[in-house]
């Protein structure tokens, strides 16, 4: 029922094509060209009412979870009510705990194209069928190894006609109705927060695949993200420092240009002070990623303890009370990275030699500046960053992904780019309040000044402008860091012996 509504493609050649139907015989990867339920025919819809309406039980014009789990159970396909209830979840746009037929259409064709992607992936030798071979093959690419025993008991789940071997129908109509939220193969190839770094580290953090997780793949892409921000750190530092000069110093009395701002970095200490600050920047994305992701995997268990993988606004939550945990953890290195980027020649001797005067003359509660506008600051940019990268993420797997849910290099650094920049844009004048409050016993004789206090005053001075200081150098240093840590990513990810596909 549910094959014979979904797509009649191969029941129903081109009629006008007689050599088209010949070489669909002999060729099985041309079998079923279009899709299944992305396909049409001018009655497609006809077809997809019939199937709505065989799994409308109370003939009340929605799907419930009740009207699936009986529906479906008389088509011989047996759900779990968990699996039903995300199915709904899934595809309710308008959040009324049911399925119209507008949105059930909508579900349908969405979920068919994500497992039309994974078939494509699976099926190595293009002929359109899965056999055994290929399923321990793509295990093994995502670090799982199994016998050819336990590939042809997975084989004989779909398979329904003994040949052992899977084709799209019966992948089809094993899957279709099946919740799949997040394809482990759109996991794999659109990470983002792992890969790319620009200097702040407030995004959500990426999904690991079930597979990643058992086999400690995990950790690889994590130490692999991390030595590839060391490096992207460090090759942005001077744009880096000059933008938080920027931030403390320029004003409408004082406007720093970037030229001029690296001109008097180096006239003062030389060509080594524009690293000045990147030290301590390096440090602290080793013990800041690693709080991150276990307080992201923890936290994830409390908000959505049935899901594999979680929803958008689930993943924002989670995402944030990790990224507020893992700041308030090495906050007092943020406030240290600040005061070393602004230090004059010869006035410490190092990061400990900055800890210590900082302890001795402001007390613990200086390592804390700044700290409420830093954790403010959290929501719009990973908020923004997360819904920009899904976004663009969606709208090139609906348009552009046909074999393959894999973007290329230019589409993830593309979207990375501005989701990230989109970011950064909406919580910027939140950073500089944060860089300004926790430079205060740096300027001579500053005032003590709170977060709203402070932004006033800015307002007041200099305008809405002077909310921006110092975003040209933070721009800039952008592109070169999402690229540079891309490359780095992935030579650390051979280097690890994670398998790129």
């Amino acid at each position: 029922m549910v094959s014979s509504v979904l797509c009649r493609c191969v029941a129903s050649p081109p009629p006008d094509a007689a050599t088209a139907a010949s070489s669909s015989a002999s060729s099985p990867a041309s079998v079923d060209p279009c899709g299944g339920a992305v396909c049409g025919g001018p009655d497609h819809r006809l077809r997809l009412w019939s199937l709505f309406q065989t799994l409308d039980v109370n003939r009340d014009g929605g799907l419930c979870v009740n009207d699936l789990a009986v529906g479906l159970r008389r088509l011989g396909l047996h759900r779990t009510e968990g699996e039903l209830r995300k199915i709904v979840q899934a595809g309710d746009k308008d959040l009324d705990g049911q399925l119209d037929f507008e949105e059930f259409v909508h579900y349908l064709q969405d979920h068919e194209k994500k497992l039309r992607l994974v078939f494509k992936s699976l099926d190595k030798k293009n002929d359109g069928r899965i056999d055994a071979q290929e399923i321990m093959q793509s295990l093994r690419d995502l670090g799982v190894k199994i016998s050819e025993q336990q590939a042809e008991k997975i084989l004989k789940s779909m398979d329904k006609n003994g040949t052992m071997t899977i084709d799209w129908n019966e992948w089809r109509d094993y899957h279709l109705l099946h919740p799949v939220e997040n394809i482990p193969e759109i996991i794999l190839y659109w990470k983002h927060s792992t890969i790319f770094d620009v200097g702040e580290n407030l995004t959500v953090p990426d999904e690991f695949t079930v597979e990643e997780r058992q086999t400690g793949m995990w950790w690889r892409h994590l130490v692999a993200g991390g030595g590839a921000g060391a490096v992207s750190r460090t090759c942005t530092a001077p744009l880096d420092r000059l933008k938080v000069l920027m931030q403390v110093h320029a004003s409408r009395s004082n406007n720093m240009c970037i030229v001029g701002g690296f001109t008097q970095m180096i006239r003062e200490g030389g060509a080594k002070s524009l690293w000045r600050g990147n030290g301590i920047n390096v440090l602290k994305i080793a013990p800041e990623s690693a709080i991150k992701f276990m307080a992201y995997e923890q936290i994830k268990r409390l908000v959505g303890s049935d899901q594999e993988t979680l929803r958008i606004h689930e993943r924002l939550v989670a995402g944030s009370l990790a990224g507020a945990i893992a700041q308030s953890s090495i906050y007092p290195m943020e406030v240290l990275k600040t005061r070393m980027a602004l230090r004059k020649t010869g006035q410490y001797s190092g990061m400990l030699d900055c800890a210590r005067k900082i302890l001795a003359r402001e007390g613990m509660a200086a390592f804390y500046k700044g700290y409420v506008p830093n954790m403010l600051g959290i929501i719009p940019y990973a908020g923004i960053d997360l819904a920009v990268y899904e976004t663009l993420k969606n709208a090139w797997l609906q348009r552009y992904a046909v074999n393959s849910a894999d973007p290329g290099v230019f589409v993830l650094l593309a979207c990375g780019t501005m989701s990230s920049t989109c970011g950064q844009l909406a919580s910027y004048p939140l950073a500089l309040v944060r860089t300004r409050m926790q430079a205060q016993a740096s300027i001579e004789g500053a005032p003590e000044v709170t977060m709203s206090s402070l932004f006033r005053q800015i307002l007041r001075t200099e305008g809405a402008f002077g909310l921006y200081r110092g975003l040209a150098p933070n721009f800039m240093k952008v592109i070169p860091a999402v690229s540079i840590s891309y490359v780095v990513y992935e030579n650390l990810k051979i280097t690890l012996g994670v398998q790129s596909r």
